[in-house]
């Protein structure tokens, strides 16, 4: 190995080159869950061929199985991305991105695959068990990101009792766990997802809730107590592993879930989508100090429905994905309630305009009978249902993954399966699916591709949940850009 070819990782060595020369994806890794607690397979990673030109195009060609049941997967990552991408020239080996990591939210086991070896067949190389977060008093393992010394980085949710806890898990290159990662006196009150820009020395992160709260399904009394239900940002310092800053967003930012910096990695700036009431902060570093300065962007208003019962209650939209796109110029936002997935365009990061939207199902669709929609202030007529190839998609647009051009759009419906069942009972009996939305990323604007769908519903031991997607190469979620002067 020449010494110019130490001096590279996986991944693309800015944003745009991941944009511009980033092959087309053929192959979507996909996260699926078992909604059947007494299955033996349990939940299990299809692998989908993307290849529009495969005989076998939007078909589930290989399922990993994990063969335990109660795990539900949920998201995942890799064990290294584009942060790994500048290394020293002095280095013996090359980081490579060849394990796909799978957290369980429910059992607290954390799933390490190969994917490297024939990345059409993934292959499950070890197994962490739940004890070995118990006794770092951690659990509900969430996202997954790599670290440029080689570690492996996962935010939990709880601590071992299930109680809120917002707190990460260090695993070192060979899947060794290292310990927890925050330092100081002061801790998260909740946990969720996170991302970290290290030109800026920073760390956010989000709040879902208590384990022992959402592992339940949702009640309205939980937001009673908001030490164990999430409304907050927490910033960190990235350097010394220490908890510096807390914006509480208030009512408004109930379940802030899925966060992210702009792509650019000399950028201070990005968003948090907040579930329940369905809005969108944006948050930047003050140009004169480490403290951010956090503001509502996107507010996204509630519908009074009556769902039957003869009373009619506010629905939040449920924001629970967001996604930008490398060239930081679009964000992507779901609405798993309402139905719809929102193009934005961010050119002016602090004032999104809404460009185009694309209706997934949803709960307010024109043909469900006990469905009254007594106020909308977006909508003067209900949308109608979404079919594909002639099956009606149940549940709602859920997590999203951008091909690395920007043009294609995939979109799961699972959320997390006891909030299926509660939810969208339909869809968790017959079965979600992936869909496709082709993006011009000209001037803007989505399309639903009606000659793809995922259809989850015949699946070899019974109707079964996607939820987060990954390429083999890399995707919009996962990878993290060093400045090349940082």
């Amino acid at each position: 190995m020449s010494k110019e070819a130490c001096c590279h990782g996986p991944g693309y060595a800015t944003p745009l080159d991941a944009l511009k020369n980033g092959p087309r994806e053929t192959l979507l890794y996909t996260v699926t869950i078992q909604p059947n607690l007494d299955e033996p397979h349990g939940d299990y990673l299809s692998t989908i061929d993307v290849d529009p030109d495969s005989p076998t195009y939007s078909q589930v060609v290989h399922r990993t199985f994990t063969n335990r049941k109660g795990n539900e997967l949920h998201h995942s990552g890799w064990n290294a991305c584009s942060s790994c991408y500048y290394v020293d020239k002095n280095a013996k080996s090359v980081p490579k991105r060849n394990r796909l990591i799978l957290p369980a939210l429910n059992s607290d086991f954390i799933y390490v695959l190969d994917v490297a070896t024939d990345p059409r067949k993934p292959e499950i190389v070890k197994v962490i068990d739940g004890e070995v977060l118990k006794k770092h008093n951690v659990t509900a393992p969430h996202t997954t990101h790599c670290l440029a010394n080689g570690n492996i980085m996962i935010s939990v949710m709880g601590d071992a009792e299930g109680y809120a806890k917002g707190d990460f898990i260090l695993f070192d290159s060979e899947f060794n766990c290292v310990g927890t990662w925050t330092k100081g006196g002061r801790k998260a009150l909740c946990g969720y997802d996170f991302w970290y820009q290290p030109y800026y020395d920073v760390m956010v992160s989000t709040e879902w809730g208590a384990p022992n709260k959402f592992r339940r399904g949702w009640k309205n009394e939980d937001l009673e107590d908001m030490t164990q239900y999430g409304c907050r940002l927490n910033f960190y310092k990235w350097s010394t592993q220490t908890l510096y800053q807390t914006v509480d967003l208030g009512v408004e930012g109930t379940t802030p879930l899925e966060v992210r910096f702009l792509h650019d990695p000399k950028r201070p700036d990005g968003y948090v989508g907040c579930a329940l009431y369905a809005k969108v902060f944006y948050f930047k570093k003050r140009a004169d100090s480490d403290e951010f300065d956090v503001k509502k962007v996107i507010d996204i208003p509630n519908k009074l429905v009556d769902t039957g019962s003869g009373v009619a209650s506010e629905m939040g939209g449920m924001i629970s994905d967001i996604i930008i796109s490398l060239d930081d110029r679009f964000l992507y936002v779901n609405c798993w309630m309402h139905g719809d997935v929102r193009q934005y365009d961010i050119t002016i990061p602090d004032q999104p305009k809404l460009v185009s939207r694309v209706w997934l199902g949803g709960a307010i669709c024109s043909d469900l009978p006990n469905v009254i929609v007594k106020e909308d202030k977006e909508l003067t007529e209900r949308p109608p249902p979404c079919i594909i190839k002639g099956r009606r998609l149940e549940g709602g647009p859920q997590m999203m993954q951008l091909s690395l051009d920007g043009k294609r759009l995939y979109v799961s419906s699972s959320l997390y399966s006891p909030w299926d069942k509660q939810f969208y009972p339909k869809m968790a009996s017959k079965g979600g699916h992936v869909v496709l939305i082709d993006v011009d990323m000209v001037n803007g604007g989505m399309t639903l591709n009606k000659d793809f769908l995922v259809d989850f519903g015949k699946e070899p031991y019974g109707p079964s949940l996607p939820h987060e997607m990954r390429y083999p190469g890399g995707d919009c979620t996962s990878d993290i850009w060093l400045a090349k002067d940082s």
